[in-house]
């Protein structure tokens, strides 16, 4: 039997599927904050990381030092970080992938723990899913009929959606 035709515990199938990853999630998380920060700085700082993740200001150098050892950062002690060009096309990969799964829960209507529930998603799921579900997205936003129809289905809807209706975020 084939790898993925075997089944496995939930573990199981993370291992397998961390065998490609460059990057721990935890790593992710941490390229994916800075990415967002230099977006609107151009930079970031230590301090800045640890209280936009809410992690001590040890374990956000730490983590910083390893992203550097793979040559997505440059950081010196008790500097300013910026992103190696690597680290950049990693970092706006990543946040595109929490962009996809954001907007595809808020597309199917989950708005209690988004926050969290993208997070959980996004580290464990596939270029070629994410790619599939990037798809749906655009083509929900082409047809915002078929949200309507869905939340007709689901009950939060029983008339007719009209225009102003929020059928997804475009």
């Amino acid at each position: 039997m084939r790898d993925q035709d075997a089944f496995y515990t939930v573990r199981g199938y993370q291992l397998l599927s961390q065998r490609d990853k460059l990057l721990t999630s935890g790593m992710e998380d941490y390229l994916e904050m800075i990415y967002r920060n230099m977006e609107k700085e151009g930079y970031i700082r230590i301090s800045a990381i640890s209280q936009l993740l809410n992690v001590k200001p040890s374990s956000a150098t730490k983590m910083v030092q390893k992203l550097a050892t793979r040559g997505l950062v440059d950081y010196q002690k008790y500097g300013i970080i910026f992103l190696t060009e690597e680290g950049k096309r990693y970092g706006k990969f990543l946040l595109e992938r929490h962009n996809v799964i954001e907007k595809f829960l808020k597309t199917i209507g989950i708005s209690e723990n988004l926050l969290a529930e993208t997070e959980l998603i996004e580290h464990n799921i596939s270029k070629n899913t994410m790619k599939h579900i990037d798809w749906l997205n655009q083509f929900m936003e082409l047809h915002p009929e078929i949200i309507c129809e869905f939340k007709k289905f689901k009950g939060i809807s029983k008339t007719e959606c009209t225009d102003e209706d929020d059928v997804g975020e475009k």
